[in-house]
C-alpha cells in the first residue's frame, strides 16, 4: 500500500466534490466527478459530466467524443457500437473511417493492427486458478502437464483500438493508433510455427472487438495449420461484439480448451456510461448466449468466466451482487474473479480498493456463486484468498 501510494497522488478530501449532489468524499473520481449515488439515482443530472469525461479522455487521442451515427452514414456492425460515419467521420474504435462514401479501414480479416509478445506460464491471466496453463485442467488433451505448465508460453496479442473508452483502463496505450504494426494472418502463423512452446493465445488489447474479424480467420489458420498441438484459443475483452462474430470466437476457446472472459465492468446501464463511455448490454446478451448454448458441452475446465474490476467508489457490493446474481442464473458454476484495483489512465486519483469494499464484494459474490476468485491481492498486502477470508 505504502508503495502505491507514493506513486501514485490522492488527492485531498476538499478537492473532491460531486457536482451533482455537492458530497465530498476521496472515493470520488476527479475526471469524473460525480458520484456512484448520483450515477445510479439522478442519472439525467449525471450525464452530462459524464460526457464532458470521455471526451476529454478521448481529444488528445484524436478519437470521436461520442458513437456517430449519421442518418445517411455507413454503418459498421463488428461491434454493439454500430457505428454509423458520415463522411469524414471516424468510427469509436478509431479504427475505420468513411472516406469519399466508401468505408476505409486500418484493418481487415488478413490484416490485424497490434503487438505481442510471449508471456512465460503462469501468467498473470485472470484465469489461471482454473485453466489448464494453471492447473493442468484437461490434461493430456488440452495441457501439456498434469499440473501448471511451466515452460510454455502464451503468447499475448495486444490489439490497438477498443470499443469502450473506460476512464481507469490499464492499457490505454491502445488509443495510440498510429503506433500499432500491421500484422499478416501468415505473419502471425509463422511465428507460433517457430515456436513450439506456446500452448495458449491470448487476444486482448483495448479489446479484442473491433478487430474479431482478424483474430477468428488467424485462429483458424493455426488449428488447421496444427492438428493435434495443444494450442488454445482465449479471449478477453468487454463482450460487446457482433453475436455471430462472438459466437464464432466461443466455439474456436471450446474446440481448442480455451476460455472466453468478459469483463463485466458493472451492472447498473448508466455506471456503464460513466465508467466506459458507452452501454454493457449485448456483453450480458452475448455472455447469456455462450452461457446457454456452450458451457455445459465442456465444463471442465471452463469455457467461459467473468471479471470484475473493484473500481473504488464506483464498483461497490451493489453492482458486484447484481452481476453474480445474474450469473448464477445461468450456471453458479461459471467461474468470476473480482480485480483489485490499482489507479489507473483518468482515475489516478482514486486509492486501491479499499479492503472493506474487497471483502464486502468477495461476500456477496459467494452468495451466489460456487468458484468465486480475488486478483491483485499483493495490492492490499495480502498472499492468499484464505487471508482475505479470515478478515471481520
Amino acid at each position: 500500500m505504502t508503495g502505491i501510494r507514493g506513486v501514485f497522488r490522492i488527492s485531498s478530501v476538499g478537492e473532491k466534490r460531486c457536482r451533482v449532489c455537492g458530497e465530498e468524499s476521496p472515493l470520488i473520481s476527479q475526471a469524473l466527478g460525480v458520484c456512484a449515488t448520483c450515477i445510479r439515482e439522478r442519472p439525467k443530472e449525471a450525464l452530462p459530466h459524464i460526457e464532458a469525461a470521455h471526451a476529454s479522455a478521448r481529444r488528445p487521442y484524436g478519437l470521436p467524443t461520442e458513437i456517430p451515427k449519421s442518418a445517411d452514414g455507413i454503418l459498421c456492425r463488428v461491434c454493439s457500437n454500430e457505428c454509423r460515419m458520415g463522411e469524414g467521420e471516424r468510427s469509436y474504435c478509431g479504427l475505420r473511417e468513411n472516406k469519399g462514401g466508401r468505408l476505409w479501414s486500418r484493418i481487415s480479416p488478413s490484416r490485424g493492427l497490434l503487438y505481442m509478445y510471449l508471456d512465460p506460464h503462469v501468467t498473470n491471466c485472470c484465469a489461471a486458478w482454473f485453466c489448464p496453463a494453471g492447473t493442468g485442467a484437461g490434461y493430456p488433451r488440452f495441457a501439456h502437464r498434469r499440473g501448471p505448465e511451466l515452460g510454455y508460453y502464451n503468447l499475448a496479442v495486444f490489439f490497438y483500438g477498443c470499443n469502450f473508452d473506460c476512464l481507469f483502463c490499464q492499457n490505454a496505450s491502445h488509443k495510440e493508433i498510429n503506433r500499432g504494426e500491421v500484422t499478416t494472418v501468415e505473419e502471425f502463423a509463422e511465428v507460433v510455427r517457430r515456436n513450439k512452446r506456446i500452448s495458449c493465445i491470448c487476444f486482448f488489447g483495448g479489446s479484442p472487438e473491433p478487430q474479431l474479424p482478424f483474430a477468428l480467420k488467424a485462429s483458424r489458420v493455426l488449428l488447421e495449420e496444427n492438428p493435434g498441438r495443444i494450442l488454445r484459443i482465449c479471449f478477453e475483452w468487454n463482450g460487446c461484439g457482433n453475436p455471430r462474430l462472438v459466437r464464432e470466437a466461443a466455439e474456436l476457446a471450446l474446440t481448442s480448451g480455451g476460455n472466453i472472459k468478459f469483463d463485466l465492468k458493472c451492472f447498473n446501464p448508466t455506471m456503464s456510461l460513466a465508467l466506459s463511455g458507452v452501454s454493457n448490454k449485448r456483453a450480458y446478451e452475448n455472455f447469456r448466449m455462450i452461457a446457454e448454448e456452450l458451457y455445459d458441452e465442456r465444463p471442465e475446465p471452463p469455457v467461459l468466466t467473468a471479471t470484475t474490476l473493484l473500481v473504488p467508489g464506483y464498483v461497490d457490493v451493489e453492482e458486484v451482487e447484481r452481476i453474480a446474481r445474474f450469473i448464477a442464473e445461468l450456471n453458479e458454476e461459471i467461474p468470476y474473479s473480482l480485480l483489485i484495483f490499482h489507479p489507473d489512465f483518468r482515475m489516478q486519483d482514486l486509492p486501491v480498493t479499499p479492503v472493506r469494499q474487497v471483502v464486502e464484494c468477495y461476500r456477496a459474490a459467494k452468495r451466489h456463486l460456487r468458484r468465486v476468485n480475488v486478483g491483485n491481492l499483493h495490492l492490499i498486502g495480502l498472499s492468499n484468498l484464505s487471508e482475505l477470508e479470515g478478515l471481520g
